[in-house]
């Protein structure tokens, strides 16, 4: 590796640590404040926190990757993740910032569960709580195999096995020590690089080719169905090509997961206050919708760029590395490996946290110590980040695991299991735990039968329809059947709810 890479990477990774100590110093006096960051968030880091978080590895190699290999049909997932993104600020963000403190201050999601429907029984609080541990182990080590292909590509040569390491080590670090003020500052840092990095490199790869014309020119060459929205081009028969309305659909419903997306919403949580959240969606939406066209333009050069320098191409999640590596000086090569690192790191710190808040909170003080301090449950956070680091390197062991499906996953888990219930729980009164109870578990048993499943010829449904449409659609008709069959909320909660109403007006 060229020296000005490795001072480049060497000063990020510094720069990382660095924010770790300052909020640790800063945040970790209690509970709320290493889990929630005190609810003190502006709207800036709001916004690029939710979005560093939200996008991962998958935006500067997943995304580009299934653009090199299909063509311009895949901008359908941009196209859904834009509209869901921007109308979770304005469905759930502001009610659910209101709510989660009128509601007895909640600090996780199943906490708010469990206190916006007086679960006594705690069902609910342990249903949530399996389920954001289960998928959210998945969706970090879907990260965790970005990080390895990154640190075993040829812009560093290592083994796939020390990059997991690496990777891992330096995001536990930070998280462990720093809490969500830690995670959030490190985001908005890593927002930042990433937004750069994906303006940058697009647009010096279109200029080293000549132009777009000549891109478009060069990737019509190489298969005209690369540059058709509509057709698959990575499938050689062309009467086979086409995409279905299913398809669209499929590829369109990725919008949907962001109501149930723990990491994400979690943000919306801790913003300082509901007035500031418009200014967050700007930020945030301006940002988003900028750096997915710069990775869908990176996916469509490159086809052009490998084609041109007649290179071959072993894996396509690592075109935007291959950019880094002949493009750029070592300097800025360093900075735009720091990027991926950034994508990369910024959802783990994220998805560790929101695990390691359910297993302290709803878990560990919920069910073996009511009366822990805020100390001991600062203590046993860190340890379950470090439990969870573990695991997730261990199911990120296989290099041929590919980062978009391990991604897919994961987030149909959380959008079809949460997404509903979430919604729904900010805006109906009459629904209850049963009904809350029932929709989670019909929307994540869904998914995983979709997933698993093969019914089809041997294949599962997933191959024809994404788990997240008929995951989504069930949970919500399991949620209204069963809150209307059984009784309704006490008056308690309907005044809680009530309550809520006043103060977003009021706001």
């Amino acid at each position: 590796m060229e020296t000005g890479t490795l001072i480049s990477l060497a000063l990020y990774f510094i720069a990382m640590l660095g924010i770790g100590l300052y909020a640790y110093k800063k945040s970790t006096d209690d509970v709320s404040g290493y889990m929630l960051g005190g609810r003190r968030l502006g709207p800036g880091v709001t916004a690029l926190s939710a979005g560093a978080s939200d996008m991962s590895g998958w935006m500067l190699m997943g995304l580009p990757g299934a653009i090199y290999v299909s063509g311009v049909s895949q901008l359908w997932i941009a196209v859904g993740l834009v509209v869901g993104a921007y109308l979770n600020y304005i469905i759930v963000a502001p009610r659910l910032r209101m709510y989660t403190e009128v509601a007895n201050d909640s600090i996780t999601i199943p906490d708010y569960f469990a206190n916006r429907f007086d679960d006594k029984a705690r069902l609910l609080r342990v249903f949530s709580s399996v389920v954001i541990i289960i998928f959210f182990t998945l969706y970090t080590s879907a990260s965790l195999v970005a990080g390895g292909k990154l640190f075993a590509s040829s812009a560093f040569g290592l083994e796939y096995s020390l990059g997991l390491w690496v990777t891992a080590g330096v995001v536990c670090a930070y998280t462990l020590f720093g809490g969500f003020l830690a995670v959030s500052m490190t985001d908005f840092v890593q927002g930042c690089i990433m937004f750069v990095a994906l303006v940058l490199v697009p647009i010096v790869a279109i200029f080293d080719l000549g132009g777009m014309a000549s891109v478009t020119d060069q990737v019509r060459s190489i298969n005209p169905d690369f540059l058709d929205y509509l057709r698959d081009g990575s499938i050689a028969d062309s009467t086979m090509n086409q995409l279905s309305f299913l398809g669209i659909i499929s590829l369109l419903a990725w919008g949907l997961g962001y109501f149930g997306q723990p990491h994400i919403i979690v943000r919306f949580m801790a913003i300082r206050s509901v007035k500031d959240i418009k200014a967050a969606r700007r930020i945030g939406i301006s940002w988003m919708t900028v750096s997915i066209i710069g990775a869908m333009v990176t996916g469509f050069v490159g086809i052009a760029y490998v084609a041109e320098t007649k290179m071959t191409l072993k894996d396509p999640e690592t075109i935007f590395i291959i950019f880094s590596q002949f493009l750029f000086h070592p300097l800025i090569a360093g900075f735009l490996l720091a990027a991926i690192l950034a994508a990369i790191m910024s959802t783990i710190s994220s998805q560790l946290l929101v695990t390691s808040s359910s297993l302290t909170e709803d878990f560990y003080k919920a069910f073996l110590r009511r009366d822990a301090s805020d100390k001991e449950l600062v203590l046993v956070g860190r340890i379950s980040v470090l439990i969870v680091s573990l695991v997730a390197i261990a199911l990120a062991w296989n290099p041929e695991n590919t980062i978009l499906g391990l991604v897919a996953n994961a987030w149909a888990g959380f959008g079809a299991a949460f997404g509903p219930v979430i919604i729904l729980s900010l805006f109906w009164k009459r629904m209850n735990r049963h009904g809350a109870l029932a929709g989670m578990v019909v929307g994540a048993a869904t998914v995983l039968f979709w997933i698993y499943a093969p019914v089809i010829d041997g294949e599962a449904l997933s191959s024809y329809v994404y788990e997240i449409i008929p995951g989504f659609i069930l949970c919500t008709l399991a949620v209204i059947v069963v809150s209307l069959a059984t009784a309704k909320p006490a008056k308690e909660l309907e005044d809680t709810f009530d309550e809520m109403e006043r103060q977003l007006e009021q706001n």
